[in-house]
């Protein structure tokens, strides 16, 4: 998994005509004066965070997320965007979007459907802290202008959910012209589930037969290029949904034997339990700085049986009971 985002150059060229001042973002990001100077940009989940917290803090335009993530020029489109628009349908785009994803950043990109309705969000596989609400309603925007740009319509979506509050609701609720909710349990946009047939005007399968083998290949390499104590770390987060995953499950998930497994881990000088408690580890200090959930909730998404166990193995990873963790991380937030 590739541990740094890239940052687009010409997200500076757009804060610029949007008369956010980007030195001034940069400053309170804490981040390179040139960084938007160098050839690839890269920068880690903090980073990432710390630059759009920047952005919404550097302006006092409530809409500056929307205004970013909404584009009617072709010609600024990233080449993921473009390949995204040459599919057959929104759903075949939201897709495409997410195996790039998967292939240069740490986030997924997860789309589910039930009861009718097509929900997707975002998650970020090393955040620490919350999500930028500024970045949310950027990624937000950008869904709905590539529905709009591919199927040439307004898709309009049944709702937005939110974790955190927001002061600008009704600006949020005239954009995407659909109620929002915060204090949700994670932040999502919900469309109908035949939206994501909705076909693309912008269809191109020339194009994205000339793009496909590249990023096809480029995702191989990729994968080939994990370690394999993050690739058994990544399959033990994807079971951490209220149940302890055994050794077993993991191989299997893996297509190994358990022996195969203990084998290549021992091999990296690590074991199955430490890969455990690291996938824990991290998955903890994420859910805690998700004000939403309560401290039993967080325990039973990691696997624990009771909250006491989780307390006591965050104490051993941090130092401190995972309550008091999280009223310094908010402190530190507020400074």
């Amino acid at each position: 998994m590739n541990k740094h985002f890239r940052v687009a150059g010409r997200l500076a060229l757009k804060l610029e005509e949007l008369g956010v001042s980007v030195p001034a973002v940069l400053r309170r990001a804490g981040l390179p004066h040139d960084l938007f100077q160098q050839t690839r940009i890269l920068v880690s989940t903090d980073g990432l965070f710390a630059l759009w917290r920047a952005i919404g803090e550097a302006t006092n335009d409530p809409a500056i997320g929307l205004k970013l993530g909404t584009e009617d020029r072709m010609e600024r489109f990233h080449p993921s965007g473009i390949a995204a628009l040459s599919t057959e349908n929104f759903g075949a785009a939201v897709r495409h979007m997410a195996r790039y994803k998967q292939l240069t950043v740490p986030e997924e990109m997860l789309s589910t459907i039930e009861d009718g309705e097509w929900s997707i969000r975002f998650r970020w596989l090393m955040a620490v802290d919350a999500e930028p609400p500024v970045l949310i309603e950027y990624c937000f925007a950008w869904l709905k202008t590539i529905a709009h740009r591919g199927t040439g319509q307004v898709i309009t979506p049944l709702r937005i959910e939110l974790m955190q509050p927001r002061d600008h609701v009704k600006l949020l609720e005239r954009h995407f012209s659909c109620p929002v909710i915060t204090g949700a349990s994670q932040n999502t946009i919900v469309f109908r589930e035949q939206d994501a047939h909705s076909p693309f005007v912008t269809r191109n399968s020339e194009l994205l037969e000339m793009l496909a083998p590249q990023f096809d290949e480029e995702l191989k390499l990729a994968s080939q290029q994990n370690s394999f104590t993050e690739l058994v770390r990544g399959a033990i987060q994807q079971r951490l949904t209220g149940n302890r995953p055994t050794i077993e499950n993991i191989a299997r998930d893996l297509h190994m034997s358990t022996r195969t497994l203990q084998r290549r881990l021992q091999e990296t000088g690590s074991s199955f339990q430490r890969v455990l408690e690291e996938a824990r580890h991290q998955m903890a200090r994420y859910y805690l700085g998700n004000s939403v959930l309560e401290l039993n909730e967080a325990a039973y998404l990691l696997g624990y049986e009771d909250a006491n166990s989780f307390v006591r193995a965050f104490r051993s990873w941090e130092g401190m009971p995972p309550g008091q963790w999280r009223e310094t991380r908010r402190g530190n937030m507020v400074q």
